[in-house]
């Protein structure tokens, strides 16, 4: 009987486990190959693993041995003795193609070391990396985090002007909104609007560079200040606050929503764009790990719930509150409000 019983039991499948424990191989294997510019020599044609080490001055067998691992994880391709990029390291991590992601990556290696003392954050509840050193102190570090964020908005900005409707509107105010690229793919799409963007004074200057990339300069303001004391204006028909409240305690994210009604006119429209989670705060597992990143890198870094920003909306006046997820598989969520 006891055999039957143990018999009808799931197999417990201890793969997860194992591939969890050494996730940071594949990740050092590409931030790696990233960090050195491999993904650019071999985009101008196939190598071998000699002539890549010539190249670059390493040793040939570590060169043939890490392609291989590139392989591998589906970075490069192998033909007799040849490696070249796949074709999603072409499009992703080449430096010079449109939909590269070659500076996020960049800031995800500058945050590499930072997660090893994710027990040190466990125990202090205090992040391990302060955040004035991407945001403006450290000049390279703040670079590659601009460069990053406008990266990823591009890869998801593409879509939010789909998602949200800015017919007829004029003037918006892009709340820490980085390096503009937000403001920039809406003022493009919606003849007529005009956006400030409010964001720290070492991230500003650098956005200005990207503004001007994008044909953008004349429609796009930078101001500098700090979105939690910095005074936001007034007869605003949009506020976006993108990719803000995953830095931000309860309390300022509704502060902020405060300061955004103040702001705007009535009829305005209040996007708050961000990684939320569903209401118990474990999934989706992206969104639940990246919790951790921002508890790491800001004081009052974690991850909210979007149904709980809607909540806090509603208490602030808010009304014809809706909440849209970005199309898979980008982990963003949106909630809107209407100013009545």
């Amino acid at each position: 009987m006891d055999e039957a019983n143990n018999s009808n039991k799931p197999e417990i499948d201890p793969s997860t486990i194992m591939s969890l424990s050494t996730a940071f191989w594949g990740s050092q294997v590409l931030l790696t190959a990233n960090r050195m510019g491999i993904f650019d020599v071999l985009a101008a044609g196939a190598l071998s693993a000699a002539e890549l080490a010539e190249k670059l001055q390493l040793d040939p067998r570590a060169s043939e041995l890490f392609l291989n691992a590139c392989v591998a994880l589906g970075l490069c391709r192998k033909e007799g003795s040849g490696y070249s990029n796949s074709a999603s390291a072409a499009m992703f991590l080449e430096t010079d193609s449109p939909a590269s992601l070659s500076n996020a990556i960049q800031y995800s290696d500058d945050l590499y070391s930072t997660w090893g003392l994710l027990e040190q954050a466990l125990r202090s509840g205090e992040a391990q990396k302060k955040a004035e050193s991407y945001l403006g102190d450290n000049e390279e570090q703040t670079r590659h985090f601009v460069y990053g964020m406008h990266d990823r908005a591009m890869a998801i900005g593409r879509a939010l002007p789909d998602l949200i409707d800015l017919s007829g509107r004029r003037k918006m105010l892009d709340v820490g909104g980085g390096p503009g690229t937000f403001s920039s793919l809406f003022v493009n799409r919606y003849e007529g609007l005009r956006s400030d963007v409010l964001e720290l004074e070492g991230v500003a200057a650098i956005a200005q560079e990207i503004l001007e990339s994008m044909g953008t300069a004349d429609r796009v303001t930078m101001r500098s200040g700090d979105y939690l004391t910095s005074d936001f204006g007034n007869a605003y028909d949009v506020v976006l606050m993108s990719g803000m409240f995953h830095r931000e305690s309860v309390a300022n994210c509704r502060h902020l929503i405060n300061k955004a009604w103040a702001c705007l006119e009535p009829g305005g429209l209040l996007v708050v764009n961000d990684v939320f989670t569903d209401e118990d705060g474990s999934a989706p597992a992206f969104a639940a790990v990246f919790g951790l990143n921002m508890m790491l890198t800001a004081p009052d870094g974690g991850v909210h719930a979007d149904a709980d920003v809607a909540d806090w909306m509603r208490d602030t006046g808010f009304a014809d509150i809706d909440r849209t997820a970005f199309p898979p598989p980008m982990p963003h969520r949106i909630v809107t409000g209407v100013k009545s």
